[in-house]
Formats: C-alpha cells, structure tokens, sequence
C-alpha cells in the first residue's frame, strides 16, 4: 500500500519522511555517524585540518524564503553521515545573511554540544550592505563582516575564512593582513581564499607565507566541463605550495546530473536562476554529457556519482562542496568511489575535450 502524501512549506512529501522531519526537535545525531564508512577524510592541504571528501554548502536552500524544518532534516542527515563541514557566506540567502542565521539556530537548538565535531566556515567579499565599506576587501568590511557573521551563528570563532573574491581596489597585502589579525583574534582558527586567479594567488601566498598565517584552502570552481584551475595551473601551484582545493560547483549546476537529461524542469535552477542559462544546453553538450552517462553506467554509477568521484581523484582536492535541496540528495552525493582505471580516464578527457 502507497504510504500516506502529506505536505510540509508547500512539498509533497511521503509519511515516513514527515514524521521523520516531525521529530526533528527532539532527535539527536546518529551515535554510529562515523562508523558508516561512507565518507572519508582528506587534509587540508598539508595543514592538521581533516575534512570530509563531501562538505555541505548553504548557498541555496537555507534563506529565509525556504522551509526550516527542511533545513533541519538535511542538516541531519548530513552529520548523521560524516559530512561535519558546512560552507556558508555572509550573503548566502536570500536575504543576505539569513543562511548564516538558519544554521546558527539549528546549531543552537539540536548541535550546541557536537559544535566541536563541526567545521564551520564562512566567506566575505560580495557586497553586504549599504555604502562604501559593505563591500571588497578591506581590513574595515572583513572586520565587521565576520563580527556580523558571529553573531548570526552564535559562535566565538569559525573554523575557515575566507575572503570570497579578489578586490581590484584593495591592496593585497591589507586583505591578506586583515585575515591574518582575525585568526590572531580569535575569530578564525584557519584562512581561505576564493576565485582569485593564478597570479592573484601567488601574490597572496606570499603575503600568508611572511605572516605566518595558516591559510590552507582556496575555493574554486571546478567540474568535468570546468578545467580552468588545470588551464591556469592554479591546481599544480596548490599541490606545490601546500594548500588544498576545495571545488564548489562539482555538478555544474545540475548539468552534471539527469536533471536536464530529458528538458527543462519548472522547479530547476536554469529555469530560477540568473547564474544557469537556457542557452547553455546545446545538442552537441547534451550529446557529451550521455556520452560521459556511458562511461558512468559502466562503473555502476549515475552521472552525477562519477562527477563528483572525478574531482576527488586525486589529494589536490580536500573536498566537494555540494548543495542539496533535500535529504535525498545528500544521500545520493555521497557515493563517491574516486578510483578510477586509466582506460576510463582517458575516455573520459576524450568525451570532454571533443
């Protein structure tokens, strides 16, 4: 018999699920949550610091137009499966900054006492608020930034932060001491950058590298049909230099899963979003993406498991960040076998470079 259909923020969710979201204020994580042996861990770059190979951003999903008791259920499901790092920025929404909130309540009512099983980081540079230093690189908006940051989540100290984009108009060395003098206080316990290109890289580095500051991750994009850190030889100079990669948009948005395998949903992103355009899905990408569908069938696989298998390869990267609408999705994003035969990596660039 077809379990019971019941609504929760307007989804139609089964009985079991319900009931499990229901119990959410008085659940507690699973005891066993390490001893799955689903997830595994990789060092930050040659830093002490583990991270789980999947990590969960709150990018989308967590602002304050969408369901917290989704919010919630997903959060649990995550650390109930090893992923004890959560991605968020201080624009995460919408609104700005509701993300940060979000999680912060959940970490108050159901985690407060696992907040040392948690890595937490959060990002500044997009703009923030009205006028002059709402926005950049500064010493003044990174400041006040991660001061706001805190108070939202009701923590003392994240665990990353990252400034989320270079700043043209702000000299790198006062970014990259403001980082510095926020670990020094107490409010970081280790720095990232993100989206800075190969020679905005190295010039950071250098900076990190005199002050002694323990940077250890830059976040990028990188996927199957986004090669650009390989292009620009960012991802050598990480492996040289002693930092890891963590990749943001692993799926490209979708593209890399059956998402768009027979149209265009109402509910996609490419259909919401500014950042995913129609235009993007041509014959000829629609042809690589089944084509790279092959090959993943034949490692037992769905497209969207050897995706993310494929940028864990190998140590550079320390871990996917991936996004998730609900439960099942985190579910289905920790997959991962990043075992991969030669014969299956040369089709693979094959079918991606075609």
């Amino acid at each position: 018999m077809d379990e019971k259909k019941l609504f929760i923020g307007g989804r139609q969710i089964d009985e079991s699920t319900f009931k499990r979201i229901m119990q959410n204020k008085e659940r507690i994580p699973d005891p066993m949550r390490y001893k799955k042996e689903a997830m595994h861990y990789r060092r930050a770059g040659a830093s002490g610091l583990k991270l789980p190979e999947v990590s969960l951003g709150l990018w989308h999903n967590f602002g304050s137009m969408d369901n917290f008791e989704f919010m919630r259920d997903m959060i649990f499901t995550a650390f109930d499966n090893g992923i004890c790092h959560f991605d968020l920025a201080n624009n995460y929404g919408p609104r700005g900054g509701s993300a940060e909130e979000n999680f912060g309540r959940i970490l108050h009512e159901n985690f407060a006492s696992y907040r040392d099983e948690m890595c937490i980081s959060t990002k500044a540079g997009f703009g923030m608020w009205k006028g002059p230093y709402g926005d950049g690189g500064s010493k003044k908006y990174l400041t006040a930034s991660l001061d706001q940051s805190l108070k939202r989540l009701g923590l003392e100290y994240v665990d990353i932060f990252y400034h989320h984009r270079p700043d043209p108009n702000t000299p790198i060395e006062e970014t990259c001491y403001a980082l510095h003098r926020l670990v020094e206080q107490g409010k970081a316990l280790y720095i990232g950058i993100s989206n800075y290109n190969l020679e905005q890289t190295k010039a950071a580095v250098a900076v990190f590298r005199e002050l002694k500051t323990p940077f250890i991750l830059h976040q990028v994009c990188y996927n199957l049909l986004d090669r650009t850190i390989e292009e620009n030889g960012l991802k050598a100079f990480a492996a040289q230099q002693g930092f890891g990669i963590i990749a943001y948009s692993p799926l490209a948005q979708g593209l890399l899963t059956d998402k768009y395998r027979y149209g265009i949903p109402d509910d996609s992103r490419m259909r919401k979003s500014f950042t995913l355009k129609e235009e993007r899905l041509t014959p000829a990408l629609l042809e690589k993406l089944q084509s790279l569908r092959d090959v993943a069938e034949l490692r037992g696989q769905t497209l969207a498991e050897m995706a993310l298998s494929w940028v864990l390869k190998d140590k550079a990267v320390s871990s996917v960040i991936v996004g998730a609408s609900s439960s099942a999705q985190i579910l289905d994003n920790i997959k991962i076998n990043p075992s991969f035969t030669e014969e299956e990596l040369a089709k693979i660039e094959t079918i991606c470079k075609a």
